[in-house]
Order: structure tokens, then sequence, then C-alpha cells
């Protein structure tokens, strides 16, 4: 059996990673200050229920949501800015949510918050986004894309385009035993229900790009490769990308290139 711990514990892998987030921050500081942007958009009436629309100066008619990492329990939408800039240049506008943390809540109830904002956006903006998620975000932008939204009658039958689940995390399982299911609080059964690689596969026709560093553990590649080999054999458009020399961090910096493979995959799932 895998060390889960080591596996999953990508601080501890990356000794760089509070320098590459505190540059993140001071990106992001920065691109919010010159930003064309609606700052602390309510989609529910919790404190962290709130999210940032980014638009384009020059836009198309095209949507991008985006869901920062941190293992459900750590991160901010304000430490996240910066990933609009280039998808803004670009024409593309950006919403940034915030969410609940655990342990003052669960993993699943965070998935009913992303639910709850991609119905705020679509109120606001009446497009259907690409979710990119990374990490724990990867998971929520997964989970997106498997919610049965037929339930809604004020929503699209399918709100997402596409998603793009970055280094992503689809079967909680392995958590259970490690440090990081302090905050999570996980039994077997819980793990289980918050799982998008367990749950009916999203409708046919939807595309999921799983992507991982090349650097990552062998988990982190196995998840992905997992739940991209499940849903295509559902029906679905997907695809597993390893991409070259990144770790579990600095995957997030080919988002802010334009000139990267993943970015440029990206805003070809959008209109």
């Amino acid at each position: 059996m895998p060390n889960y711990e080591a596996e999953y514990n990508n601080r501890q892998r990356v000794p760089e990673s509070a320098e590459i987030a505190a540059r993140w921050q001071a990106a992001s500081a920065a691109y919010t200050r010159s930003a064309h942007a609606e700052l602390d958009l309510p989609y529910g009436a919790g404190a962290r229920q709130r999210y940032d629309l980014f638009r384009a100066r020059r836009p198309r008619p095209a949507l991008m949501l985006y869901i920062h990492g941190g293992y459900w329990q750590r991160g901010d939408r304000k430490d996240y800015a910066f990933v609009a800039g280039a998808f803004n240049e670009s024409g593309i506008d950006v919403a940034v949510p915030s969410y609940s943390l655990c342990p003052a809540t669960t993993v699943m109830e965070i998935v009913a918050e992303m639910r709850q904002c991609l119905a705020a956006v679509w109120r606001k903006t009446a497009m259907r986004p690409v979710v990119i998620g990374h990490s724990a975000g990867g998971h929520l932008a997964a989970a997106m894309l498997a919610t049965n939204w037929q339930q809604s009658a004020a929503l699209p039958q399918t709100p997402v385009a596409a998603a793009c689940a970055v280094s992503g995390i689809f079967e909680l399982a392995p958590l259970v035993g490690t440090s990081i299911n302090e905050a999570l609080r996980l039994d077997g059964a819980a793990a289980e229900r918050a799982s998008p690689l367990l749950w009916p596969a999203p409708t046919r026709g939807q595309t999921l790009i799983a992507a991982v560093g090349e650097l990552e553990s062998g988990e982190f590649h196995r998840q992905s490769r997992a739940i991209a080999a499940h849903w295509e054999a559902a029906g679905l458009q997907t695809e597993y990308r390893s991409v070259p020399g990144t770790n579990h961090f600095t995957i997030v910096d080919q988002l802010v290139d334009p000139t990267s493979p993943l970015f440029r995959r990206i805003t070809a799932l959008l209109p």
C-alpha cells in the first residue's frame, strides 16, 4: 500500500510551496488593483460565500470559473486573482469564488456552495463557464461537471460547459488516514459520498481535462488517469495530461502563460 501521507502532503513534497504562494498573493493583489472587476459579489449568506468577477476589457461571450485549492481547509479567492489576468487578455471573463472551509464545514457542504455559486454566476452573466479548479478545486470542478442539474428549473440542463481539473483528487478514501483528514473529519462513508469518481458519470457530450504535473506523486497521476478513463468509458470526451517539468504548485503557472499548451487547450473549450 502506498504511503498516503507522503503521496498527498504536497507542502512537504515541495519545500518552496510557501514562497510560491507568496508570489501568487503578490501577483493577485497587483492584478486586482488594475483589473476591471466586480468584487465581493454574494452567492449565499455565509461570510465566505462571495466571488469576484474579473471582466475582459475586450470581451467575447466566454466565461471561466476558477476554484482554488488548499485541501478544502485553506485558501481564499483574493490570493488567486492572478489567474484571471491572461484569460482576461484573451477576452474571457473570470469568476473566482471563496467557500467555507473545513473543519467549520464539510466537503459535501462545500460542493453545495459551489453549486450555489454556479447558479449565481449564471444569473449574473447568462453564460455557461468552463470550470477550472486546482487540487481540492480540481475535485470541486469535477463535482460540478458530474452534478445532476436537471432538478434546478432556473438553470440550463448542463450549466457547466466543460471542466479542467488541475492536480485534482477524485477519490477521497486515501486521505482518511492522513494528517490532511484532521480538518476534513472524513470516515469511509463520508469519503465515498464526496468522491466524484464514484458518482454517476456526467452527461455524454461534455468534456473533462485532467491535468497533473509531471513531478507530482504517483497517486495524483493515478487519480487523474482513473477519472479520465472512467468517464471516457461512460461516453465523455476526456483527456489526461501530464504537464512536463511542473509540480503540484508550479502547474498553476501554466494558467497564466498564454503560450502554454494547457492554456491554449482550455481556451479552445470556450466560444
